[in-house]
């Protein structure tokens, strides 16, 4: 396809775009894009920009984006992907504002490849050549705090509930009904929500989706939630152990595997995924605040899997329509959703193409079990640098993960200092 083609298929698009723009009053308008890391960026144009933006793109500094490598040739550029216009609820009515996500390109309009969404993209594409279709659907914990009168961030959890507790104890249930109601408004519909085992707690959870999808939803939520409770005069925090003696934020991931042909390829799957875990663990946990999260409180120690066992890393959870699916249990909140799905994609097809089988699963209570039991049993990265080696040795992540991401993760693990996470 020609770029004149290109352009005439994007501007189709934008006709029909600008309808809406115009009949929800919208005066600016956010593309945003986002860093290795996963932390989102954005610039914001009035809406009579917009036609440039999609026929040429909008410059960017690449070399002042973190992991993106762009020092000598720093001009980037991005190109709004307009499928994904969705209003922002919880700006102002009048001269509304909506936000678009978008792909990041070089000036001659080929794909920039530090971007990590275009990493899922091509991940998605290598699942479609083989005729498989994975989905993900993702369950978001965060903690609520109180901010102080100067209006801070405190340790002060919003209540004492617990797991599945309703108000008065639940101090978040109003908070999250208005987190759920603007989500929606975005285009997003949660499948459930409700109070975890925290002192203010919550976990929302989504329905399946491509991985696109899947990735742009969940960093969408964490946006809304940090703009909805900021708005609500507290503070949420997304980060895996926002308290010492408390149970941490977790990010368990559904994925469903389906084949053209209709044969059941969820074993081979897991099966990769198990065999690459450690590798890519760096990605799926990459604070130091993660370390202290795994293994406790039903977050995942060991490699190992099994049917409702929530101790594992993998388990399968029940399910009376008979549908299959896996739940991975390690991954939290501070992992980039789009690099995250892109290698758990290619290691499953790893498992795919190897025809990889599963060892037994482990029916016990892996907190409790024997400790002869476990010996054996090969374990999830005990800390950042462990994680930062095993990735390294990797050729998965290798031929995945560009060079300057790779080393823009290896700068964090040095420090052990996770960057805050930007709204």
């Amino acid at each position: 396809m020609s770029d004149e083609e290109v352009i005439a298929i994007s501007m189709q698009g934008y006709e029909e775009l600008m309808q809406t723009i115009e009949e929800e009053n919208v005066e600016f308008i956010r593309l945003t894009f986002f860093d290795v890391f996963g932390h989102q960026k954005n610039i914001a144009l009035m809406s009579g920009e917009l036609e440039r933006a999609v026929r040429w793109g909008v410059s960017i500094d690449g070399s002042a984006v973190e992991g993106f490598d762009a020092d000598v040739r720093s001009d980037l550029f991005l190109k709004p992907d307009l499928a994904t216009i969705s209003i922002v609820p919880w700006r102002p009515s009048d001269s509304r504002v909506c936000r678009i996500f978008c792909d990041v390109a070089w000036p001659d309009g080929t794909p920039f490849e530090g971007d990590t969404r275009y990493i899922l993209r091509q991940a998605v594409r290598a699942a479609t050549k083989r005729g498989i279709e994975v989905k993900f659907g993702s369950e978001m914990e965060f903690y609520v705090f109180r901010r102080d009168e100067q209006g801070n961030p405190t340790a002060m959890p919003i209540d004492r509930a617990g797991y599945m507790d309703v108000e008065p104890l639940d101090a978040g249930e109003n908070l999250r009904r208005d987190i759920c109601f603007a989500l929606k408004e975005m285009g997003i519909t949660p499948e459930s929500s409700h109070h975890e085992r925290g002192p203010g707690q919550m976990e929302i959870d989504f329905r399946y989706s491509d991985p696109i999808t899947a990735a742009d939803n969940t960093s969408t939520v964490r946006w809304a939630v940090r703009n909805i409770c900021a708005a609500d005069g507290c503070f949420a925090d997304f980060s895996p152990k926002p308290l010492p003696n408390e149970p941490g934020n977790g990010m368990h991931l559904n994925i469903s595997v389906h084949s053209e042909k209709e044969e059941d390829h969820t074993d081979a799957f897991m099966a990769g995924i198990m065999k690459h875990i450690r590798e890519i663990t760096l990605f799926l946990n990459p604070s130091p605040q993660s370390y202290s999260r795994l293994g406790r409180m039903e977050a995942p120690r060991y490699v190992s899997w099994a049917v409702q066992n929530r101790s594992q890393l993998i388990r399968i959870p029940a399910d009376p329509s008979g549908r299959r699916r896996i739940e991975l249990r390690s991954p939290d909140p501070a992992a980039n959703p789009y690099l995250a799905f892109a290698l758990l994609i290619r290691a499953g097809l790893y498992g795919i193409e190897h025809n990889l089988t599963l060892p037994t699963p482990l029916d016990v209570n892996l907190y409790k079990a024997d400790p002869v039991l476990m010996r054996g049993l090969e374990q999830l990265p005990g800390s950042l640098q462990e994680a930062l080696q095993a990735a390294r040795t990797s050729a998965l992540v290798q031929e995945f993960v560009p060079p300057a991401c790779l080393e823009a993760y290896a700068r964090i693990a040095d420090r052990e200092n996770l960057p805050e996470w930007r709204s």
